[in-house]
């Protein structure tokens, strides 16, 4: 019971989310505000851990403080990025054949409409190494290169993000 009213009375009193950012790779909460300035994955890692174990993120998001700020949205390329993040070996081999449950996934995810997405998979799979230029491709490139291929695609431009 202290614990909790130790970090209660921390949270009310620690700035609001607008002096202070949440740390890009774990968030916010009183993790965050503890490890503040500390660089490296063990301090990385504490912080995350601390954001987790005490529950306080919500807590943050509710009343702006512990460096959180509930106002922002999700962005649909912050699904596609996680989505390709989590799925790239599986999208990598769908976009080579054209097809497959992660591609057909990727597309709903996407947003794209049922009477475009034959257009969509061959557009990736004709541009496949465009979309994955080296094996050491990140999630966030394969992202932008399918976006920037969607942007220039008479048919499928309305579909850029």
């Amino acid at each position: 019971m202290k614990k909790l009213l130790a970090v209660a009375a921390l949270a009310t009193t620690l700035p609001l989310s607008n002096l202070a950012m949440a740390d890009a790779d774990i968030g916010c909460g009183l993790g965050t505000m503890i490890f503040d300035g500390k660089s490296g994955k063990v301090f990385k890692v504490l912080g995350a851990t601390t954001n987790g174990t005490f529950g306080n993120q919500t807590f943050g998001i509710t009343f702006g403080t512990l460096g959180c700020d509930g106002s922002g949205t999700i962005t649909s390329s912050q699904k596609l990025a996680l989505f390709i993040d989590g799925n790239m070996d599986n999208l990598a081999r769908d976009i080579a054949k054209g097809e497959g449950e992660t591609l057909a996934t990727l597309s709903e995810v996407w947003g794209i409409q049922e009477s475009d997405k034959a257009a969509f998979n061959t557009l990736a799979q004709d541009n496949f190494a465009e979309v994955f230029k080296s094996e050491n491709v990140t999630s966030e490139e394969v992202f932008a290169n399918l976006n920037n291929l969607v942007a220039e695609d008479t048919a499928l431009t309305g579909y850029a993000i």
